[in-house]
């Protein structure tokens, strides 16, 4: 099956490698006639409420706040499974963890799977990654091999390492580890900015990922004089962190918020480099986050996610087009239907003119971006299909998010309902109640039709265990290590 999905991708995207870029023939640069230059920018745990342009009264992002100015402000963008590697195979594959089997961390995507730098490679891009991986599986600190890589070519990465003053990486083939100068962070963004004067005299368009560790803990390892300006005893707090939570809350958000200050800070780099070399022109600019974080709302600790609260599943969301094709003209546009996980990658596809591959399950909202067409609102779904580690105790869930309304279900039934227009923190559970019937049954027939026609069950968690022959620790994990004797990779027992 793998073999013939890429026999199809080589296929499909011939005829579609021709096509111009939208942006091209309006008296831009000889080189906004090709199709545009894509950098990503993906971080670690940053909840999309923490932002000045979101309102946060803690958060101190000027940059972001500019690049909001100029971008498409998806406002309701969620995890489809929000913690690391779930929402990473998701990105990567456009496709919905209860069909890869990539519903856990510390799980190695396998090179079977069609994924985005493989799609884009194919359709004439060079492809780098710089920073977290955490796709690998063969141990935390185990070389990515070439082949592992799933299409990426310039590569400065690691699986995974948290360690942000002393974190190491790999480049190229080599197998030798090396390590980032100081906090990662700065010396990633360093290289993706050489990386972009490199690309910038090219003929090939390019597809860069920056993959940031940060804002996930450890929160007191962001750099002190960032950490300075965030004294816990003047933190505002979420009104839904219960008192006895408070403390330890406004402890974590103190490194939490300097983390967020230095990204915005690299994000700040990014954006003059890319000004500098006139890649701006041409080059479509995404920030986002694989998934949030409780920070004590809900009661529930910092550092959890995987739950099916706003502060785990939304994210930020921001994509601004090429300047030479408008994109600077977008003005802050806010879109409140929701962007999931499994679309990222068809809508990046749309907007480089380049067919999705028939694998691929999530739907291209290019129309929406650009402000052609698409939903007002749409329903996008959010899942958690075996809840390991501090959340093991857990229920499973499906759920979906629209503009206005959550609704979460378990195995036992509707399980969360709340109006998040008029109930923003999520403090009146609606769920059950005689008065919301039948606003609870068309969220449930919404929920029902968005599994359908994606092809998503509900069993319970033991059962896609067993499906995909996960051995698991007691509490639910994947064991990892920093070398792995044995990997464990999807692989369907029939």
């Amino acid at each position: 099956m793998a073999m013939n999905r890429r026999d199809v991708l080589k296929g499909a995207l011939a005829a579609g490698a021709a096509a111009a870029w939208p942006g091209a023939g309006r008296g831009a640069a000889a080189t906004d006639s090709r199709r545009p230059n894509i950098l990503y920018v993906l971080v670690d745990q940053w909840r999309t409420f923490a932002t000045g342009y979101a309102g946060d009264p803690n958060a101190r992002t000027p940059h972001l706040d500019r690049l909001q100015s100029q971008s498409v402000d998806f406002r309701n963008a969620v995890s489809v499974c929000p913690v690391c590697t779930p929402y990473r195979a998701a990105l990567m594959t456009g496709r919905y963890p209860t069909s890869t089997g990539m519903f856990l961390n510390d799980l190695y995507l396998p090179e079977s799977e069609l994924c985005l730098a493989e799609v884009f490679r194919s359709g004439g891009y060079r492809t780098g990654y710089i920073g977290k991986w955490h796709l690998d599986g063969h141990g935390r600190k185990e070389f990515v091999a070439p082949p592992r890589r799933q299409g990426w070519e310039y590569w400065k990465a690691a699986e995974c390492d948290h360690n942000y003053n002393h974190s190491h990486y790999y480049q190229g083939d080599s197998g030798d580890i090396r390590y980032w100068e100081g906090y990662d962070s700065y010396a990633q963004t360093r290289d993706a900015q050489a990386q972009l004067k490199a690309r910038a005299g090219e003929d090939k368009p390019f597809f860069l990922m920056v993959s940031y560790g940060t804002p996930h803990f450890p929160h007191q390892t962001a750099p002190k004089d960032l950490i300075a300006q965030y004294p816990p005893e003047k933190i505002q707090l979420r009104p839904n962190v219960p008192e006895a939570m408070q403390a330890r809350a406004r402890k974590e958000s103190s490194g939490y918020y300097a983390h967020c200050a230095a990204l915005d800070k690299c994000l700040g780099d990014l954006m003059e480099t890319l000004e500098q070399t006139g890649l701006a022109r041409n080059t479509i600019v995404v920030f986002t986050s694989d998934h949030g974080e409780m920070m004590g709302s809900q009661g529930r600790p910092p550092c959890q996610k995987q739950t099916p609260w706003d502060e785990s599943i939304r994210v930020p969301f921001l994509l601004r087009l090429p300047t030479g094709a408008g994109g600077g003209d977008a003005g802050g546009r806010v879109v409140q239907a929701p962007i999931d996980t499994p679309d990222i990658l068809p809508t990046l596809l749309g907007l480089a003119g380049l067919d999705v591959p028939k694998c691929v399950q999530g739907e291209d909202l290019s129309a929406l971006v650009r402000g052609t067409g698409g939903p007002a609102d749409r329903a996008a779904l959010v899942m958690n299909v075996s809840p390991f580690g501090g959340n093991q105790k857990d229920k499973e869930f499906r759920g979906i998010r629209t503009a206005r309304y959550s609704y979460i279900r378990s195995l036992e039934g509707a399980w969360l309902l709340y109006d998040n227009q008029v109930d923003p923190h999520q403090m009146n559970n609606l769920a059950g109640r005689a008065e919301h019937a039948k606003l609870q049954d068309e969220l449930e027939r919404q929920l029902q039709a968005e599994m359908k026609k994606h092809n998503v069950d509900f069993r319970p968690r033991q059962a896609y265990l067993d499906e995909w022959g996960y051995q698991v620790t007691r509490t639910g994990i994947i064991g990892y290590s920093d070398k792995r004797e044995k990997v464990q990779s999807p692989r369907r027992k029939m």
